[in-house]
């Protein structure tokens, strides 16, 4: 199975370590979603924007892991989205994004550049 990531567990960001036994795929784009800056890390919503981030391959291990981390108290949902490596899953935010910051380039990586109140 495949997931994407698109904040703190991109290469070389504070969460990276929980995906130490994914295989790596490749950079990819989503349309269609808006990122928010959260804290110390983002989340995805429904939009008009475009979102970078990354492909893994993961086992049903790291995937449990992974939804222990991201789904607890309902903060985020996955939802299946294409890719060009196939299906993936994606963690869409669930909460409130009121007061929060979008990230109008919509990448993690570049999030002090631009943010949009």
């Amino acid at each position: 199975m495949r997931i994407i990531v698109y904040g703190s567990l991109r290469r070389k960001q504070g969460n990276s370590h929980w995906m130490t036994n994914a295989q790596w795929l490749g950079d990819h784009q989503i349309d269609g979603f808006d990122l928010y800056n959260l804290g110390h890390y983002p989340g995805v919503v429904a939009g008009t924007g475009t979102v970078y981030c990354e492909v893994y391959r993961i086992d049903a291990s790291t995937l449990a892991e992974l939804d222990a981390l991201r789904c607890k108290n309902g903060e985020y949902k996955r939802q299946l989205t294409q890719t060009p490596y196939g299906s993936a899953w994606l963690y869409v935010y669930q909460r409130s994004i009121a007061g929060r910051d979008r990230i109008a380039s919509g990448d993690w990586l570049k999030r002090d550049d631009n943010q949009e109140a």
